[in-house]
């Protein structure tokens, strides 16, 4: 039977089913021992047998995993060969951030739409705390990528930021005190209470570093990551950001082996694609220096 899963708590999946009266029912599930040391994450699309009736103290197997189509991945720092994959088949990262109280960490911002575009996944910079602050000054960081943003505020309706929501998949990141967990609960009502109802499973509470997906009330899906605090970006290369614009790709294709496609890479041929264009394409490049310096750092992830 086909699933999707909905939350991961120390060995055990909540997975989402069409029930026998069509309706989504929620499934407690096990890792079959023949999928090996493959990790499931949320949003994972897979298979189960067994026990699939939903009822207290019922169990069933997950006994394969659909190829994903995105992964939101990162490493416990740059250092880090491990890779984990945190969130499977999301269409956009939301990366969430106040404009002031606190200061934006633009080392975090970077790292997250770094991910975003090495995973394939849609970035949105959701702009928290705009009635406190100008957003101007991020939203200039980035000009030239293309990145799409919404700007948002206690007193302002959240109708810009359901408009991009709807009928998606999306994953919420954000360091603490940037509010993205109040923004969950203004998205959905009964966040709070379905996190309880989800954390049935295991020990009966959801660790710091659960994922948890939500049901919008209008259509499309939200993953809250508590637990993502910071981005390794040790299994991401240069190359991987540029393969999410078609025209950066294209012109480095006149790049040497191993460019790193920054400005201390004096070969690099990009340098020559933005002087030979309008003026924007070197406003382009150099937001995109931006995203490539953070691929290069060397850190804890932050």
């Amino acid at each position: 039977m086909p699933g999707l899963v909905v939350a991961v708590d120390r060995g055990r999946m909540t997975v989402r089913i069409q029930g026998p009266d069509g309706a989504p029912l929620d499934v407690t599930t096990m890792r079959a021992r023949e999928l090996g040391r493959h990790g499931v994450v949320v949003g994972d699309r897979v298979r189960l047998v067994g026990d699939t009736s939903g009822r207290p103290d019922s169990l069933a197997r997950i006994v394969s995993i659909e190829e994903r189509t995105t992964s939101l991945r990162r490493t416990a720092d740059d250092t880090d060969p491990t890779e984990r994959v945190v969130v499977a088949n999301a269409d956009l990262l939301v990366v969430v951030t106040a404009v002031t109280d606190p200061e934006p960490a633009l080392g975090f911002l970077d790292r997250c739409l770094v991910a975003a575009y090495a995973g394939g996944l849609e970035p949105l910079l959701c702009l928290t705390k705009t009635d406190l602050g100008s957003p101007r000054p991020l939203l200039e960081r980035y000009a030239g990528l293309g990145l799409d943003a919404v700007a948002i505020s206690r007193e302002l309706p959240l109708d810009p930021l359901l408009d991009r929501l709807f009928d998606r998949m999306s994953v919420f990141v954000g360091q603490s005190g940037v509010g993205k967990s109040t923004l969950v609960n203004r998205l959905v009502p009964d966040a709070s209470r379905a996190t309880g109802d989800v954390s049935k499973i295991g020990k009966g509470r959801h660790t710091s570093s659960s994922a948890v997906l939500f049901d919008l009330p209008g259509g499309g899906t939200v993953i809250d990551t508590p637990g993502i605090r910071s981005f390794g970006l040790a299994h991401v290369t240069a190359d991987d950001v540029l393969s999410a614009f078609d025209e950066f790709a294209e012109a480095a294709v006149d790049c040497p082996p191993g460019c790193g496609h920054t400005a201390a890479d004096p070969e690099c041929a990009l340098d020559g694609w933005a002087a030979a264009g309008p003026p924007v394409r070197r406003q382009q490049l150099d937001a995109l220096r931006v995203l490539l310096g953070a691929v290069g750092q060397v850190g804890p992830g932050y």
